[in-house]
């Protein structure tokens, strides 16, 4: 016969929570900090650019 789950802590809901909205926060400010290097025209990231696509046509 089914049993019913025990409920899980608030505590533990919340450590879960923040974790989850912690790695977001990161990966949003790693996605910021690129896009501001990429559109200042000082990062490492190679991508292709307009000019080279338009010779490749």
């Amino acid at each position: 016969m089914a049993v019913p789950k025990k409920k899980t802590s608030k505590s533990k809901r919340d450590k879960r929570k923040a974790t989850w909205k912690r790695k977001a926060a990161l990966q949003a400010q790693k996605a910021l900090s690129l896009g501001k290097a990429v559109l200042s025209g000082r990062s490492s990231f190679v991508y292709p650019t307009e000019e080279e696509e338009e010779e490749e046509s």
